[in-house]
């Protein structure tokens, strides 16, 4: 898998993830599952929304190598 989130995106996802996942057990619902989503492509680095739309915010340049 090629990476295709940048470092602030990793950052946002982690923080989002974290605070909807809290939001989740505070309320007792299956909404915080959710969560979990944001904070695993967080962890992988890609996203597969992202590369079903060509998007990348990673700003390693990936021709290099």
């Amino acid at each position: 898998m090629k990476k295709n989130v940048g470092s602030i995106d990793r950052a946002v996802r982690l923080i989002v993830g974290l605070a909807v996942i809290a939001a989740g057990v505070y309320f007792q619902n299956w909404w915080g599952a959710i969560g979990v989503i944001f904070v695993a492509t967080s962890a992988m680095g890609w996203c597969p929304p992202y590369a079903l739309f060509g998007i990348n915010s990673c700003s390693v340049d990936s021709t290099k190598a």
